[in-house]
């Protein structure tokens, strides 16, 4: 009886790794990701499609894939082709490693004959997409289309400034094609990156290459990176904002720190001068002297000083300020700032010469009461 449960035990746990994991559970208690030695069973690759999307993959360890090999993967429910990119740390993923799509094998001649005529399929449905798009008078932009190693699934990627109502496409694709479609709307970077090219710098451009998020640029990164706002110079291939001009940020925001801006005046072995152009890179700065000339010098051989509005003693600009105000008083040093404020009336008010409280002489004098007949004040009316 104690043998038997123990057998079901094991039945059962054979059924529920080889549907998780693909494979046999490994004796010994393991967890389904390493061995019972601590070595990973498992590795995890970068694939990239036909139409350029990317797909993380996990494989047993003991297939043996290099760079650049085409590899059949299943996911959900069907079956595709991807190039392996590179080797990817599983500690660093999103998602768990037992959802992802699991690596079969390397591609036969089979496969690659199969995938060949998926290519011809593959433009005879973007045409008759294209088709459909004129008639129903969708504004979207079609850019390439994708069937699957079984044919389960036909892939579309298109780009559209707005959303997209593709409803009504979606039922004429399936009655026409006879297969799940999946239409997927990507950004103009995207669109880019599928695309491919060469960048000002002479790479390939990064969005084709290893970017795969595209996080929100501004033009305030291209402001402290000291880069002519022009939209040559800070604009990509696709028409905005260079990507490198994000994740480059935090260097150069490293590198300014201790760098005097734009602007602020200096002394130099040459004379004093303001700061025209930097170079956060060299750390160096460019400074416009008072005669003219312009010349480069390190952050150490300078030495930032005030304006010269600003310039001159402590206090002085102050001291100028009230003198300035004083600027008309008398001899007898009273001034006129001096009369007015002793020429406030209030109480407990420092008494003038007359012994009265000062500025008495200058307030209006009172009404005079109203009166009765009877010679009393008059009473005021409710």
């Amino acid at each position: 009886m104690k043998r038997g449960r123990f057998t079901a035990i094991f039945i059962m746990r054979e059924k529920i790794s080889r549907r998780v994991f693909g494979r046999k559970a490994p004796r010994g208690g393991g967890s389904g990701a390493r061995e019972g030695t601590g070595r990973r069973v498992e590795r995890v690759y970068l694939l990239k499609l036909e139409n350029g999307a990317s797909v993380e993959a996990r494989a047993d360890i003991n297939l043996e894939i290099s760079p650049h090999d085409v590899c059949v993967f299943i996911r959900d429910f069907y079956t595709d082709l991807g190039v392996m990119c590179r080797e990817l740390d599983p500690t660093k993923l999103k998602s768990p490693v037992p959802s992802l799509p699991q690596i079969q094998r390397l591609a036969t001649a089979e496969d690659l004959e199969k995938a060949r005529e998926n290519q011809a399929k593959n433009r005879t449905a973007l045409a008759t997409t294209q088709t459909l798009v004129e008639q129903l008078g969708l504004e979207m932009k079609l850019i390439n289309a994708h069937s699957s190693l079984d044919g389960k699934l036909l892939t579309i990627q298109f780009s559209a400034d707005g959303r997209v109502d593709f409803r009504e496409l979606i039922k004429e694709l399936t009655r026409a094609r006879g297969t799940r479609i999946e239409l997927r709307q990507i950004g103009v970077r995207d669109e880019t990156g599928i695309y491919g090219g060469i960048g000002v710098c002479g790479q390939v451009l990064c969005c084709s290459r290893f970017l795969k998020e595209f996080n929100s640029i501004n033009v305030k990164m291209a402001k402290e990176q000291d880069l002519s706002l022009t939209p040559a110079t800070i604009s990509g291939a696709c028409g905005r904002l260079k990507c490198c001009l994000k994740y480059e940020h935090d260097g150069y925001a490293e590198l300014a720190k201790g760098m005097p801006r734009k602007g602020e005046y200096c002394e130099t072995p040459a004379g004093n001068g303001r700061i025209s152009d930097r170079n956060l890179l060299t750390r160096k700065v460019f400074v416009t002297l008072e005669n003219g000339n312009v010349n480069q010098y390190a952050v150490e051989e300078i030495k930032i000083v005030p304006p010269p509005e600003h310039r001159g003693a402590p206090g002085q600009k102050r001291n100028n300020q009230d003198r300035n105000r004083n600027a008309g008083g008398n001899e007898e040093g009273g001034g006129a700032p001096r009369e007015k404020r002793n020429n406030r009336g209030g109480r407990g008010g420092a008494q003038g010469s007359d012994g009265n409280a000062p500025g008495r002489e200058n307030r209006p004098p009172r009404p005079p009461r109203r009166q009765d007949d009877n010679g009393g004040e008059a009473e005021k009316e409710k």
